[in-house]
Order: structure tokens, then sequence, then C-alpha cells
């Protein structure tokens, strides 16, 4: 399971925070049109900006969908998509991961019994 990143969070806050305090300076100056609309305005840009944002782990590659076509396999690190028009469906794990089983008793050609051991990689 993936944990959730703060960067985007942190994105959003900076720029709706940015364009919040100068929607009060102007509301200040007595623009309150102005003001209104540059609030909504910045809100807007911090969630498009935050949902573009993307990091993929050090042991992850990230298909990116562009229209629902291949468009770039992405990773490690901080890679940008265009919100709606491009997607990440996978998350490619490309650690190495082993599996064993339990030995197993099989003949040799010669009828000679042997206890098998095996890993998965």
């Amino acid at each position: 399971m993936r944990k959730p990143n703060a960067l985007p969070g942190l994105v959003f806050v900076a720029i709706a925070g940015i364009g919040l305090a100068l929607a009060a300076l102007l509301s200040a100056a007595g623009a309150y049109g102005a003001s209104v609309a540059i609030g909504i305005v910045a809100v807007i840009v911090a969630m498009v900006v935050s949902y573009a944002i993307k990091i993929a782990d050090q042991w992850e590659r990230v298909v990116v969908l562009r229209l629902g076509r291949y468009r770039s396999l992405e990773g490690p690190g901080l890679f940008f998509i265009i919100p709606i028009i491009e997607t990440v469906p996978y998350r490619i794990d490309i650690r190495v991961i082993t599996s064993s089983f339990k030995a197993e008793r099989t003949l040799t050609k010669d009828t000679v019994p042997v206890d098998v051991d095996a890993v998965l990689f």
C-alpha cells in the first residue's frame, strides 16, 4: 500500500494562501469584486497544480497515459502530469521479491531419492 505524500498538499496550501492574502489586501483597499475573483482563481489554480504533482518512490516506475494512450514511463522522483488529460493507472514495483517453496521429494533417473528446495525470484 502506498503512503500518501505531503508535497501536493503543501503546494496547495502555499498557492492558496498567497492568493487569499492578495485577495484580503485588495478587499482592504475596497475592490471587493476583484478580491473575490482573485480568491476563487487562486484556489482553482492551487487545486490544478497540486493534482499535477506526482512522486514515484525509488523502487517504482509509473506508467503515464495521455487520453488513454501510452505517453511515458516516469520515475523515480518528482514528475508532473496534466490533470484530466493525463492519468497514472499503474505503478510498477521493480524490487526483487523472493518466494520460497517447501522441500519436495523426488527421484532421479537412477532412482535415488532427492529433496529439492527452490526459490523463485
